[in-house]
């Protein structure tokens, strides 16, 4: 596959981490907007995306870009690619899109245009079409289609990099493993910090500062990406590439990495996600209350993602609990960078302390803040 632009959709919210994350592969950033990236290069390039990116979502790799105005032109200009040499024709096929057209009423027919072009072709040139449907698990082709301006994309991620497999036990609305990462980038966690996640849940950000402060990339933990899906997968380069990612992976930390929660069943639940993602050994799970947490000897960083309430005063525990939280922090962490991360500003201001800087991000279509303070 030549060298062709890349694009990295992302959560909004994200995207300043995912352009450190980009530049520090030594790739170029083109461009950027709210939710996605752009950089350039070849099939190498992207497999290294899927395999090292934290906060990203999917690594969109494109092969066509041209003008059209209807479905009957889309199919048209579709079927003069080359699909025979990208898409086995015995693999299974699923076609996403985002369209704005307006001969086109329903995305899913520019789906069915899009996917019909693709299996016609191969069948004509190979005899046999792709199995096609909705799951993200084999060979995946985006389609993005702007008034007369379409771009065609090979989606080497397949599902959401966001699912890293080691989640086996969500537990009751966790934070995505991205976000986490995210989160995790913000508190400016770094080789030698201790990390403590007390109100842990299913321990999705406590397994993302171990990866990150242990040196294991993402794409460890997951077993399929779109890229293994397509003709000319070069599955030596790809086992190289994972074999010195491992290779310097650090069985352990020089720092602690504490999670808590009062709610016995989360703490067993982190605890198994954390094995599944390789680093249970790193992280010491406790149950008990926040405020009971215990906190290494500084320098380092110490977050919660408490509950919040929409409107102050909604729940007067709440108010208690971050008041609770501002007291935790002056108590116990000092030395630390604090970190609380909130859609409720008003419950913010209950912690008691002036936020050096106040991160905005999106969990779900919820904007909230990590609001982080420096702890003298």
């Amino acid at each position: 596959m030549l060298k062709s632009n890349i694009v990295i959709t992302v959560p909004e919210g994200l995207c300043p981490f995912l352009k450190t994350e980009v530049e520090s592969l030594g790739l170029p950033v083109t461009s950027v907007t709210p939710t996605s990236l752009s950089t350039e290069g070849a099939s190498t390039e992207a497999m290294l995306l899927n395999l090292r990116l934290r906060t990203g979502h999917h690594v969109l790799f494109q092969i066509a870009a041209f003008r059209c105005r209807d479905a009957d032109e889309l199919y048209k200009e579709l079927s003069k690619i080359l699909w025979e040499t990208i898409i086995p024709s015995d693999e299974y096929l699923t076609v996403v899109s985002n369209v704005r057209n307006p001969t086109i009423r329903d995305a899913r027919f520019a789906n069915m245009r899009c996917k019909d072009a693709i299996v016609d072709r191969i069948q004509a040139r190979k005899g046999r079409r792709p199995d096609s449907g909705p799951e993200q698990t084999g060979a995946v082709v985006s389609l993005y289609w702007r008034d007369e301006r379409c771009t065609v994309y090979l989606d080497t991620s397949g599902e959401p990099l966001s699912r890293r497999g080691y989640r086996r036990i969500p537990l009751g609305a966790p934070m995505q493993e991205t976000l986490a990462a995210g989160v995790v980038m913000a508190s400016e966690l770094k080789a030698g910090d201790s990390f403590v996640n007390p109100m842990c849940g299913s321990g999705t950000m406590a397994i993302e500062a171990a990866l990150s402060l242990s040196g294991r990339v993402p794409g460890l933990t997951r077993q399929n990406f779109g890229f293994m899906h397509l003709l000319g997968f070069d599955m030596r380069a790809w086992e190289e590439m994972k074999a010195a990612a491992k290779g310097k992976v650090l069985k352990t930390v020089p720092s602690q990495i504490i999670a808590t929660d009062n709610n016995e069943k989360a703490i067993e639940a982190a605890r198994k996600n954390a094995a599944t993602a390789g680093v249970e050994q790193l992280i010491r799970f406790e149950v008990c209350d926040y405020a009971d947490t215990p906190v290494p000897p500084p320098p380092g960083a110490v977050i919660l993602n408490p509950a919040y309430g929409m409107r102050l005063g909604d729940d007067k525990e709440l108010v208690e609990t971050y008041r609770g939280i501002g007291a935790f922090f002056k108590q116990k962490c000092k030395g630390y960078r604090g970190g609380v991360f909130t859609a409720n500003t008003g419950l913010a201001g209950q912690v008691g302390l002036k936020a050096k800087r106040k991160v905005p991000f999106v969990n779900g279509k919820i904007e909230c803040r990590l609001y982080v303070y420096d702890l003298y």
